[in-house]
């Protein structure tokens, strides 16, 4: 999965950006508190993005 395609259902989801790592960006979902490290690559493994949409969702 792309970084942006990732990055666009976070913000659908509710989530928003905490703060730039320098591998990872950090994002929070308000709503439960829960923080999740994303990778900062162009393509992001899709088990892996299931696991931070799950997590963030």
């Amino acid at each position: 999965m792309k970084c942006r395609d990732l990055e666009r259902r976070l913000r659908i989801a509710g989530c928003y950006l905490k703060r730039e790592g320098r591998s990872h960006s950090l994002w929070i979902n308000p709503r439960t508190g829960v923080i999740e490290a994303v990778p900062r690559h162009v393509e992001i493994k899709e088990p892996l993005a299931r696991k931070i949409l799950r997590n963030l969702g």
